[in-house]
């Protein structure tokens, strides 16, 4: 609860050449929510003041937020590098207590925090750049979920949702073709995909948690457009779409984030692009999306069970209604996320959340979406699976610049009822959203 205790949060802090500063993303204006809307500001070097809780009934005091030191200099860093370094046992991390153990404290620590600790020596930083951590934290639930996602071109911002808090991620830089194309995205073990094409291919650009860089990825078997995709800690599949031609596939390949390779899956039963996926009792589904001679909407889902290697048509199992006014190739893929095994899916048509019943195979509306949750035929709205929440990204849309906000809900806590969690002026369209785990 953050009340009663002034903070300054600076929205800009200066670049830093060193590893170390890579978690220290600047922030922008951070709300915890109380049943209120976030105050806005969009001055370029603005200084916020928010209230955060009393330590003592006597003393209040200002700090600076960041997600490592940011009141500590670069040179301040490397002194205290080097300082570390020359009195710490480089196999133990912590000496007093042994390496395991501190690997043990280490992964219960917030992945926030890891730009600070990074910098504390040579052997921290070396662990965390890694990926030892992260494989960890998953191994022993300890997974935080981050929401991705890119409301301008080049730019992509991450949302930590247990915080509240705004990361701006470095600037992509890619050709002008790549960055005029539809793109697609997908987090997967510590890693960002952003797909798309360039001039004469598809192409993939990655970006890691570990070095804070953006960088190309390795292709797929088979590129495509246009396809459903889901993520499973390391692993991810990506099924249908479209290749170059604008043939519509029926293939699919899995992508391991641990080796940064490619392998072809059996095909699905039908071809469909524009389809969505998701992971559910630890098997993968396709849902909806068009399909055909004529490029009709499908109604129907598969599912691929990863022991087996087989596919099943499921009926009925895409929430998208056949709407006769509105082409099918003109509405978005569906909007559909997983939450404790439970699927759900937002129509945004009547503003809905829906539920769907994996006995009945029937889909039931459950309650309703944000109000402020605009969007265009399905286009530049998200609702993503965030661990045991619901994440909504959208704002309402305007002339002038818009808003973003990020509504959350929790199913296992009865009927929607969302909080606002984080409101910044932006772009109010989404292009592209993923939600990381780890």
């Amino acid at each position: 609860m953050l009340e009663d205790r002034s903070c300054l949060v600076p929205r800009d802090f200066p670049r830093e050449s060193n590893w170390s500063a890579c978690m220290n993303y600047s922030l922008d204006t951070v709300e915890v929510q109380h049943s209120k809307r976030p105050l806005v500001n969009n001055q370029e070097n603005e200084v916020v003041q928010r209230k955060l809780p009393k330590r003592s009934d006597s003393v209040n005091r200002e700090v600076a937020l960041s997600l490592g030191d940011a009141s500590v200099s670069p040179n301040d860093h490397a002194g205290n590098q080097c300082h570390a370094a020359d009195n710490s046992d480089s196999s133990s991390l912590i000496p007093s207590i042994g390496r395991d153990n501190s690997i043990s404290s280490l992964i219960r620590c917030s992945r926030s925090d890891y730009g600070t600790i990074a910098s504390l020596n040579h052997s921290f930083r070396s662990l965390i750049r890694s990926g030892e951590l992260y494989r960890l934290r998953r191994q022993y639930g300890k997974v935080e979920h981050w929401v991705y996602f890119s409301c301008q071109l080049l730019e992509w911002e991450a949302f930590d949702p247990s915080r509240c808090r705004w990361m701006h991620l470095p600037s992509m830089n890619p050709n002008e073709c790549f960055v005029f194309s539809d793109k697609e995205s997908l987090a997967v073990g510590t890693e960002l995909l952003v797909f798309g094409k360039e001039i004469l291919s598809h192409a993939i650009y990655r970006y890691s948690i570990l070095t804070n860089t953006w960088s190309s990825g390795m292709q797929m078997n088979a590129p495509r457009c246009l396809f459903g995709s889901a993520s499973l800690g390391e692993i991810a599949i990506l099924a249908g779409g479209c290749d170059s031609q604008g043939n519509i596939l029926k293939s699919a390949e899995l992508y391991s984030s641990e080796t940064g390779t490619w392998k072809t899956l059996p095909s699905m039963n039908k071809q469909r692009k524009m389809c969505s996926a998701v992971f559910m009792d630890k098997k993968f589904y396709v849902i909806g999306g068009i399909g055909g001679t004529e490029s009709k909407l499908l109604t129907c889902g598969e599912e691929y069970d990863l022991v087996t290697g087989k596919w099943t048509e499921i009926s009925s199992m895409s929430p998208v209604r056949a709407r006769g006014d509105t082409p099918a190739a003109s509405e978005a893929p569906p909007l559909v996320a997983v939450v404790n095994n439970d699927l759900y899916a937002a129509d945004y048509a009547d503003m809905e959340v829906r539920k769907y019943d994996k006995q009945n195979k029937a889909w039931a509306t459950v309650g309703r979406l944000p109000e402020r949750a605009a969007s265009m035929n399905g286009w530049g709205l998200a609702f993503r699976a965030c661990g045991d929440r619901l994440i909504v990204i959208g704002g309402p849309r305007t002339m002038d610049e818009g808003h973003i906000e990020v509504n959350s809900w929790i199913p296992s806590e009865g009927p929607p009822h969302w909080n606002l969690l984080g409101q910044k002026r932006s772009g109010s369209f989404v292009y592209n959203c993923a939600v990381m785990g780890c």
